[in-house]
């Protein structure tokens, strides 16, 4: 992949282009993601379906005609931001409200949710639809469940066939989320994948040996087993899908079943894995209707494989069958279309900061200017950041925080230069990094910084017990937003020492260069001493003992700052 992404700040939206390009009969541009090229009834039911990029044809090459209106792309691997979210639903909305798609991941949960909280203060309803099939990750995923990975197929499938027929937004949320309880998934890995421009795989595997129960974000499986035969990998992959039967399953005895190409493991060989898994369903008293064979739901150039199976009562297996045209799916009859008008993207308004005083606005300067040497702190740790991140985790975070520091770096010059104060300075860079680096760490980025500008204000020099009631209340709007506490092995292990030293020292009488450089270096050993914990929530979790003897990349990269700002104080 180097040899084509050699940059890879380009990889999403070039890609977009180039996809809406081949499929412009289905899908047209909108900022960051797609919708449907044709029109659809007003007071339907939209569908928007995201996540990471890296996943294709998930998530754009399911949108059309009886199934997804829209979809969202984050950058590889990482969640859109809120900002992006909400745009694709605003203009996917044909107002009889929003079903927002996605798999079980911190990111997405946290995005998509304060999406679908900005859509309902605008009187749009919205829901989400959380897609929960990894049995691998069974107590182990985010929020403690399972994660979503093909899964995702089908309960965007069931979700855009409701839609398509006619249902009420109260209905297509049901049946969604109905489908997505009755599916289960299980995966195989012989090799890990690449992320755009770099040479190295985020995982190995032992030779002769395949990664069993792995994520789709470049994460390693839960265990490793000798490769089998195909007969033997197929009795692996149904007994544990069919030993996570739900309780809820009908019991029709008809099923569905996908079995999904990761991304190198192509079509013959999916062919050749379908064989005994079909003939073993069959002979525990199974009727299968409609499978599919094929690259659904992949993890860039992952060697590998997973089986879904969905349960089918005859309303699923009514929407399960019904006609879609998408650039990835197409079942069934012609569902007749006419052209949607062109996608306008609505105008920015403009923010002024007249009346601002020249003692703000040299403070919203300086923020400036404390933002732009984290920028460049944080484009030098970017390779380290992200060897971190991939031991347990997807390896996005180096580059998450590249490019939200830059974005936040530009918001923050351009306000200054307007004359903002501080706090609006601060809150600009804030929206920014959200937006820009998308993810987990872009959203919880995005509300620190927010928290932080709201306590400073924009009139005159903040004093140092202003800067640390910013710092106090980062860590309050962190843990509300995120649902985590210290000891669970993220950022907020190294936010809280910072914040606890600071206010002491302040409090104490040091002076705010003084009190910054202390509570810097409780975050760093604070950051340092998560190499003994294990993760108890987001992605990290069902691989908790390799994360054990190595830091928190959250944690790292919030030290980092902290000490990066520390040097221009002193």
């Amino acid at each position: 992949m180097t040899r084509i992404f050699g940059d890879p700040s380009s990889f999403v939206p070039d890609a977009l282009e180039g996809f809406v390009d081949l499929y412009s009969s289905y899908v047209q541009t909108v900022p960051h993601g797609v919708v449907r090229s044709t029109t659809s009834p007003q007071g339907k039911v939209a569908v928007v379906v995201g996540g990471g990029s890296g996943h294709y044809p998930a998530f754009a090459g399911y949108v059309g005609p009886g199934l997804a209106d829209g979809a969202v792309c984050g950058d590889v691997f990482a969640s859109p931001s809120t900002r992006w979210a909400y745009d694709v639903a605003k203009a996917a909305d044909h107002g009889g409200g929003v079903l927002l798609g996605f798999g079980n991941y911190a990111g997405d949960i946290l995005n998509f949710g304060l999406a679908a909280e900005r859509l309902r203060a605008e009187g749009i309803p919205a829901e989400l639809l959380v897609v929960t099939d990894d049995v691998a990750s069974e107590g182990q995923g985010a929020n403690n469940q399972r994660r979503g990975i093909a899964g995702d197929v089908v309960a965007f499938k069931i979700a855009g066939a409701a839609a398509e027929a006619g249902y009420s937004f109260d209905d297509v949320v049901r049946v969604s989320r109905f489908c997505n309880d009755v599916t289960r998934s299980m995966g195989i890995a012989f090799e890990g994948c690449t992320l755009p421009g770099e040479t190295e795989p985020l995982f190995t595997v032992t030779k002769g040996h395949m990664g069993v129960g792995l994520g789709i974000h470049g994460e390693p499986g839960i265990s490793e087993e000798p490769i089998g035969t195909p007969q033997e990998i197929a009795d692996l992959l149904v007994d544990r899908v069919l030993g996570g039967k739900p309780d809820e399953a009908p019991d029709s005895g008809r099923i569905t079943v996908l079995v999904n190409g990761l991304g190198s493991t192509k079509y013959e060989e999916l062919f050749l894995l379908y064989a005994p898994i079909a003939a073993k369903l069959r002979a525990a008293g199974y009727e299968i209707v409609a499978p599919q064979v094929g690259e659904l739901v992949t993890s860039l150039d992952m060697a590998g494989a997973s089986l879904t199976v969905t349960w089918l009562d005859e309303e699923l297996e009514t929407l399960w069958t019904a006609p879609a045209q998408t650039p990835a799916f197409s079942t069934g009859a012609i569902i007749e279309t006419t052209p949607a008008e062109p996608y306008v993207v609505p105008e920015e308004a403009t923010v002024s900061y007249d009346g601002t005083s020249a003692d703000a606005a040299a403070s919203g300067a300086r923020i400036a200017g404390l933002i732009e040497l984290v920028r460049d702190a944080l484009h030098e740790a970017e390779d380290e950041l992200g060897r971190i991140d991939a031991v347990a985790g997807d390896g996005d975070h180096g580059v998450g925080m590249a490019r939200g520091s830059t974005a936040a770096a530009e918001a923050a010059r351009k306000a200054s230069d307007a004359g903002a104060g501080a706090a609006s300075t601060l809150a600009a860079a804030g929206d920014a990094w959200a937006d820009r680096a998308g993810g987990t760490s872009g959203v919880i980025w995005g509300v620190l910084l927010r928290a932080f500008a709201e306590a400073l204000g924009d009139e005159g020099t903040p004093d140092a017990a202003a800067v640390a009631a910013g710092a106090t209340a980062s860590v309050e709007a962190v843990m509300r937003l995120a649902g985590a506490r210290v000891g669970n092995k993220t950022m907020l292990d190294a936010q809280v020492p910072f914040a606890e030293t600071l206010a002491a020292r302040v409090e104490a009488g040091d002076d705010l260069a003084a009190a910054w450089q202390a509570a810097a270096e409780a975050a760093t050993a604070a950051a340092e001493a998560t190499k003994d914990l294990r993760p108890q929530i987001g992605r990290a979790r069902p691989l908790a003992e390799r994360s054990l003897g190595h830091p928190d990349a959250g944690a790292v990269s919030l030290a980092l700052v902290t000490r990066t700002v520390a040097g221009s104080l002193t």
